[in-house]
Formats: structure tokens, C-alpha cells, sequence
């Protein structure tokens, strides 16, 4: 499918799901610093290396899903450049991935093979070793479509795309514990305003409040996009809600109707900050959850990204840690954006700079000055021909404008789509835990 058609398509999807016959939107991902787990130590300084969950791509290279090893370390004689490729052996559709609670190991998934792997990156963090491969994942869980790993106190928290069973929308979190052993699994709601779907998960301790995001099933998510807007009862099959959970019970607390199909959750873990924040791709909103003078969560309508009738699609967004600002990806002008969200409820768009053809996923070092982009958002939905670039660039942000630092061109390296990233330091013990930025400077309890 070419540029021009794809954004046909996509326009397509809009009206229909606009009609009231369900939302729809392309994934995305979630790679910065700022949205990792609350729980899990940070890198506040110079990281010395970016880890990049690819996609293989029949014909290059190995043809097979890898996580790429990139040194990013100015002092270092092989800044820019890959230093390590880990291979999983076959294709699996890469996504997502997340570090444990102590950032010793890596969990990543596939959505189609449904096979989650977990990497050592601490013993040698500038060459992870692939110690372990969880291949029961469905009959465990009940789940299809391993897509966000979000670490908690000696677990994992999985979010899932669809149930085993018709690989529909109704789906549901998984349990693990580090070792990668199943403890329980909890479903979407889909009582009082539910719908079952599920997509994004991010977590604020001081609150003991969790917000989870809804997109499409297994179904949908793993189609031609030529053939998807073609079916009528495909297009009916997306989710339009956000939940706000309490986190210790792992209980619904509020079920709130969000249009325009929510995908990545953030929070803002600025001191004395109570609110989260996410977008939605077919309407171009931002929406902020925060708490009323009765500590109730209530969801706010604040933003526009961009001009909708043009189908930006938004994508992936990052909050920077003092949650003064968010950059925002829209992938199909392959444009990123800032926006000041110093009073979260009336945000502003303040930047804008055309990254590439195409661009997902967006990540900001902790102290904001370096700011990283890959471009892979699906492998059958990524661009065709010219337009289907894939590359991990880096910029250097001064608050005022975005100056190219290094590029690697990902088809040209033989390594396949890039798509999610996180941050990796060579010395494990340089890292500092959240608390120290957070209004209660203790330790989280755990749950």
C-alpha cells in the first residue's frame, strides 16, 4: 500500500469509526525514561546505551527479531554506532518492551508468535544474553498478544491485546513473577461502562492509582489494513474506554468513556502532581485523569494535536519527569511535537519538526536534553517503498529547537524495523530510584 493510499485508508477507518461503528487507530509504543515503571531505578544521567527491539524483515539480515545494542555515550569511541545484535530466532512481530524492578532484565514480546523473552542486560549490559523464553504464555493466561511489560515489586504486569479465545476485544493483565512464572490473571472490566478492551497500563504509587488505556483485539491489530477497512464487523470491534484501577486490589475504580480510541497511559511524577495524561489517534485529543477537591479522578478533554481532519494519527508520547512538557509523535507526517503542559489542564503546542517520512516512538533522556526517535509502528502497517524508512536518530533539545546528533539507518545496517527503546547504563549502580522525585521521598510499598 502506498503513502497516498494508506492515508486514504486510514481516513476511511476515521469516518466509519466516527459513525458510531467503533474506534480505530494505529499502535504505538511506549520507550523514554519518564515512562518507565515508578519502580524501577532510572538512569538521570548520561546513558550509555540504547537498546532497540526490531522487527525482522524477510530478506534482511538474519530476517529475524533482534534487540539492538546502540552505544550513545559521547565519550565513547563507537558513539552512534550498534555495538550488539541478540537474535530470538524467527519473527514474531516485535513490540513491546520492559525492564524488572531492579533493571537487571528485559522482558519483551511478540504479538504473533506470543512469545515473551526476557534478557539479561546486567551481567554485560553492552551485550544482552537472552536467558529465558516464556512459550506458554496463552494457555497460562488465557491471553493473546503480550504488548506492555510494566514492572512492580518482584513482578510483572502484562498487558494484553485479546483473550485466547476468539482473539477478540475482550481481554485482560497478566501476573508474573521475575523468575517468569504466572501468578493470576485479572480481566478488563466490562460492567458499568466496560468494554473488556485493553492496550496500555502505567501505574502512580503515591496514589495507589493505575490507569489502563483500550484499543482492538488480536484480530484487528494483526490485519491488512487494506482488508480491515473493508469489513464491517471488523470495524465494529474497538474499544472506547480508559479505567482507573486501584493498584493494591487490582480493582476497577472508575470506568470513563474516551472517544478517538486512548492508547499510551503516562503520569507525571513531578512532587505534589496528581494527574495522567494520554491522546487519542482517530481525534487528535489529549486527555488528562486528575483528582477533584474530593480526591475523585475525573477525566478532562485539554488539547487538540494538530489538525484531525488531516489524520496526524498521534502515536507515541513521552511527559519529560518534571511534567512541564510532553512531546508528541504523529506518525503519518512523521512529525513530533512539544507541548507545554505546565498547567496540565490548558496545555500548549509550542514545537514542531518534520522527523522523517514516518516516526512512532519518542524518547527523552531524564534530564530532557537528548531526545531519541524510531520509526517502525507495525509491520503490516508501516509505509511502503521510499516512504517505509526505518531508523533510530538521535537530537540534542535546548528547549528551543531539536540539532541532529547521530543516525542509523536500520534497512542499510541489515537489521529491520526499529521500533521500541529504552535506556541502559554501564555501571548498574549509578542508577537512582524514583523516590528521591517523588512527593513521599520513601520507599513505594509494594504490593
Amino acid at each position: 500500500m502506498k503513502l497516498k493510499e494508506s492515508v486514504v485508508a486510514i481516513r476511511k477507518i476515521s469516518q466509519v469509526a466516527l459513525l458510531g461503528m467503533g474506534m480505530m487507530t494505529l499502535p504505538l509504543a511506549n520507550a523514554d525514561e519518564s515512562s518507565c515503571s515508578p519502580f524501577t531505578p532510572l538512569v538521570k544521567g548520561q546513558e550509555d546505551f540504547v537498546y532497540v527491539w526490531t522487527l525482522g524483515v524477510k530478506g534482511i539480515g538474519d530476517e529475524s527479531d533482534k534487540l539492538v545494542t546502540v552505544d550513545v555515550n559521547p565519550k565513547s569511541k563507537a558513539y552512534g554506532k550498534v555495538i550488539a545484535k541478540t537474535s530470538v530466532g524467527g519473527r514474531g512481530e516485535a513490540h513491546h518492551m520492559g525492564f524488572t524492578d531492579d533493571r537487571k532484565f528485559m522482558w519483551a514480546g511478540a504479538l504473533d508468535s506470543n512469545k515473551i523473552f526476557i534478557f539479561d542486560v546486567a551481567t554485560n549490559p553492552a551485550k544482552p544474553k537472552l536467558v529465558k523464553t516464556i512459550n506458554n504464555f496463552v494457555p497460562k493466561t488465557g491471553l493473546v498478544g503480550p504488548h506492555t511489560f510494566y514492572a512492580t515489586p518482584g513482578r510483572m504486569v502484562v498487558a494484553a491485546l485479546s483473550n485466547a479465545k476468539d482473539h477478540g476485544g475482550q481481554t485482560g493483565l497478566a501476573v508474573y513473577t521475575n523468575a517468569g512464572e504466572h501468578v493470576a490473571t485479572y480481566p478488563m472490566p466490562t460492567t458499568n461502562g466496560g468494554d473488556g478492551f485493553g492496550y496500555d497500563v502505567a501505574i502512580n504509587p503515591n496514589k495507589n492509582a493505575m490507569l489502563t488505556t483500550a484499543f482492538t483485539g488480536w484480530n484487528n491489530y494483526m490485519a491488512d489494513l487494506g482488508k480491515l477497512v473493508k469489513d464491517p464487523e471488523a470495524m465494529k470491534q474497538f474499544g472506547n474506554t480508559t479505567v482507573m484501577w486501584d493498584y493494591k486490589s487490582m480493582k476497577p475504580l472508575k470506568i470513563f468513556n474516551t472517544p478517538g480510541a486512548a492508547l499510551e497511559a503516562r503520569w507525571s511524577f513531578k512532587p505534589g502532581d496528581n494527574w495522567a495524561v494520554t491522546t487519542t489517534a482517530l481525534t487528535s485529543n489529549i486527555f488528562v485523569y486528575k483528582q477533584d477537591d474530593k480526591g475523585e479522578w475525573q477525566q478532562h478533554k485539554v488539547g487538540t494535536i494538530g489538525d484531525p481532519a488531516k489524520i496526524p494519527l498521534p502515536v507515541d508520547i513521552a511527559l519529560i519527569p518534571d511534567g512541564k512538557g510532553m512531546w508528541v509523535n504523529t506518525f503519518m507526517d512523521g512529525t513530533t511535537r512539544f507541548w507545554d503542559m505546565t498547567d496540565p489542564l490548558n496545555p500548549k503546542e509550542t514545537y514542531t519538526k518534520k522527523i522523517g517520512s514516518q516516526v512512532n516512538m519518542v524518547s527523552p533522556s531524564f534530564d530532557g536534553t537528548r531526545v531519541y526517535y524510531t520509526t517502525s509502528l507495525l509491520g503490516n502497517w508501516d509505509m511502503k517503498g521510499k516512504a517505509d524508512e526505518q531508523f533510530l536518530k538521535m537530537y540534542h533539545w535546548d528547549g528551543k529547537e531539536l540539532k541532529p546528533g547521530f543516525e542509523i539507518d536500520f534497512y542499510k545496517e541489515k537489521l529491520g524495523r526499529a521500533h521500541h527503546m529504552k535506556f541502559q547504563v554501564r555501571d548498574l549502580k549509578t542508577l537512582q530510584p524514583l523516590q528521591a522525585t517523588v512527593e513521599s521521598k520513601t520507599k513505594f510499598a509494594s504490593n
